[in-house]
């Protein structure tokens, strides 16, 4: 009989692909008649929407992109990752984590050099923070804090978002990082999922869930909280003494449009890492500017350097060797760790 992991893996399939259908053309610039004009088609996961609409809409004034238009479908991380594999169209994909890129790998639409530049394939980067209510009533200032009896938390569920892949690194790494063993960093990942009171399918599901007033405390995004601000919502974040570069990949089909390869160019350059910043990613190349960042706490210095910024690479061996630790289905440390909580769906 199916196990139900592998049947929540097909669901979750059925109703990625189902999403691309009817979903608008966007992006359209230039003044090519749209019978003429090239789509691209967009796959990533829920976070960058925004950014990379801002992203097309600059690159629609140029002349490599005039009049191309964008055919998006925005999910889960992983979901949107084994979507692609099943059939859904993409040109382009944006995902949280290298592993939803090396699935693609793995079923042949991806090229294996996808990560052989000098930005090893990243795209986007940002850092977790803890997302706190306004004024920050319970008073939350660091890691610690999360497994204090009555703290509310809503992280998305690792199984299906790489935003909770990333948090629960970050967790970990609070541990790990200052000394701690293994054992006692799972001990904090156990006291820190019995305070879940909340584990939405993706990272802007769970954003969602908290602005509608569940929980005290959101693992997110620190560009989540700095749109969220944006788009006028009332919240406050702290910047945990450890925290985790987050560096989501960015990569371009076997199949795809030739344009595709012009879309990625202007997405790494500093047109479209200025435009990363001004949604709250932290740009990957030196020189962009991040001034005049609205929602940021400090919108002229809304990027602030934590005290200890734990990469993958130093911290955590590779997306390979982490994927199976941490994220096996069956076997990995945080899988189990979540299962015995009982709070994944």
């Amino acid at each position: 009989m199916e196990d139900t992991t592998a049947m929540r893996h097909r669901i979750r399939t059925a109703l990625a692909l189902a999403m691309v259908t009817g979903l608008a053309l966007s992006g359209c610039g230039g003044g090519s008649a749209a019978g003429d004009s090239t789509t691209l088609n967009i796959v990533g996961f829920a976070v960058p929407e925004a950014a990379n609409k801002a992203i097309a809409a600059e690159w629609n004034k140029t002349e490599a992109g005039d009049g191309v238009r964008f055919k998006t479908s925005y999910g889960a991380s992983g979901d949107q990752s084994r979507a692609v594999v099943s059939g859904l169209k993409a040109d382009y994909v944006h995902f949280s984590v290298t592993s939803d890129v090396t699935r693609l790998v793995e079923s042949g639409q991806v090229d294996e050099a996808w990560d052989d530049g000098p930005n090893k394939g990243i795209v986007s980067s940002s850092v977790v923070v803890l997302a706190v209510r306004k004024g920050n009533p319970k008073n939350i200032q660091g890691w610690d804090d999360l497994i204090k009896p009555g703290i509310g938390i809503v992280t998305p569920n690792p199984a299906s978002s790489g935003a909770a892949r990333w948090n629960a690194l970050a967790a970990w790494g609070h541990i790990s990082a200052n000394g701690g063993t293994d054992a006692q960093a799972e001990e904090f990942l156990t006291k820190l999922f019995a305070n879940v009171v909340s584990l939405p399918n993706s990272g802007r599901d769970a954003t969602t869930t908290f602005l509608g007033g569940t929980g005290d405390v959101l693992l997110a995004y620190e560009n989540e909280t700095i749109l969220a601000r944006q788009n006028g919502e009332e919240l406050d974040w702290v910047l945990p003494d450890t925290t985790i570069l987050i560096q989501n990949p960015g990569a371009i089909l076997k199949d795809a449009d030739p344009k595709a390869k012009e879309w990625l160019e202007f997405v790494l350059g500093p047109q479209g890492q200025r435009q990363f910043a001004l949604t709250g990613f932290r740009p990957i190349i030196d020189g962009v500017d991040t001034s005049g960042i609205e929602g940021a706490n400090d919108p002229n210095n809304p990027f602030p350097a934590p005290k200890q910024l734990l990469t993958v690479d130093q911290d955590f061996e590779s997306w390979s060797a982490l994927s199976k630790k941490f994220f096996d289905e069956n076997d990995g440390i945080i899988t189990k760790v979540i299962a015995a909580s009982g709070k994944a769906k």
